[in-house]
């Protein structure tokens, strides 16, 4: 019996797998490391000290101690879909697509909504600050973002030393309408692209996703990822490009050829993909608290 051409399938199902503004296209590959599945890679140890004026010699010679990590990417899998008539699909790139679409955008969201998830910090510290909104109160009792905020995370960014080359910002949605209602006409495109490059503001790159994650409105502490009851506080997070990394894995394809009860071959999808600060440094949010 004749099967479907798994590769065709799966090229098309990964072809823009990242769209341009996704935050995920700035950010560490780290696809090249992945060995059956697993992300094989070092921690890396203490940077040196620097000596100025130094009268002292010989300079100290300090090893530096990597930690080897093996971290198992996760897997993502689609509910299955039936498909008429696959064959004559397959050979139609356009109709091929449409089919697809449903279990790109499912992957495209899950594996986006995790990432941002493992980006932003789980409360404030040294090196990941958490930055409270302190904008006039909105109509569910949460404070609006102001650019006073955006300021005091880029403060935060600069103490640390955080490299000011490729800071990105990505914006919950309610976090961008609260800047358009401060000044429509400065803030309307804030999130737009130009020539394929995102607009800054305050020395960040200005992106947008829809999924962020919830953090408790009254103590800025992120909510587990998939928590029944999760935070009622929306954020916006932020992170350098040389802190944060994602890797993906194997695609598979599933697939029941002519199934007798459906008269259809049914498909299903799922892919190895994960997402991780490097440091847990040159990471930050900004929260709506109440």
């Amino acid at each position: 019996m004749a099967t479907l051409n798994k590769q065709i399938w799966i090229k098309q199902l990964m072809k823009n797998f990242y769209p341009d503004p996704s935050f995920l296209n700035f950010v560490k590959n780290f696809s090249a490391l992945v060995e059956y599945d697993k992300l094989t890679m070092a921690e890396v140890g203490v940077d040196p000290n620097v000596l100025i004026n130094n009268t002292t010699y010989p300079i100290d010679v300090l090893p530096r101690v990597d930690t080897p990590l093996e971290i198992t990417l996760d897997l993502f899998e689609t509910e299955n879909t039936l498909v008429r008539r696959p064959e004559a699909i397959e050979l139609a790139y356009d109709k091929l697509e449409s089919v697809l679409y449903g279990h790109k955008q499912s992957l495209r969201t899950s594996t986006a909504r995790k990432a941002a998830h493992a980006f932003a910090p789980a409360n404030d510290d040294t090196y990941t600050p958490v930055i409270a909104c302190t904008g006039e109160v909105d109509a569910n009792g949460l404070k609006r973002l102001t650019v006073n905020d955006i300021l005091a995370l880029k403060r935060r960014y600069d103490d640390l030393d955080i490299p000011k080359e490729d800071r990105y910002l990505v914006l919950d949605p309610k976090h961008t309408e609260d800047l358009m209602l401060i000044d429509l006409k400065s803030f309307k495109d804030i999130t737009d692209f130009k020539n394929g490059v995102p607009q800054r503001f305050a020395g960040f790159n200005m992106l947008e996703f829809s999924k962020n994650p919830k953090y408790d409105a009254a103590t800025l502490v992120k909510s587990a990822f998939d928590s029944v009851t999760p935070g009622t506080a929306h954020s916006s997070f932020a992170f350098q490009k040389e802190e944060v990394m994602r890797a993906d894995g194997t695609v598979h394809m599933y697939e029941t050829k002519d199934d007798p009860k459906e008269r259809a071959t049914i498909v299903g999808f799922d892919k190895r993909f994960i997402a991780l600060p490097i440091r847990n440094k040159g990471i930050g949010a900004i929260v709506s608290g109440s």
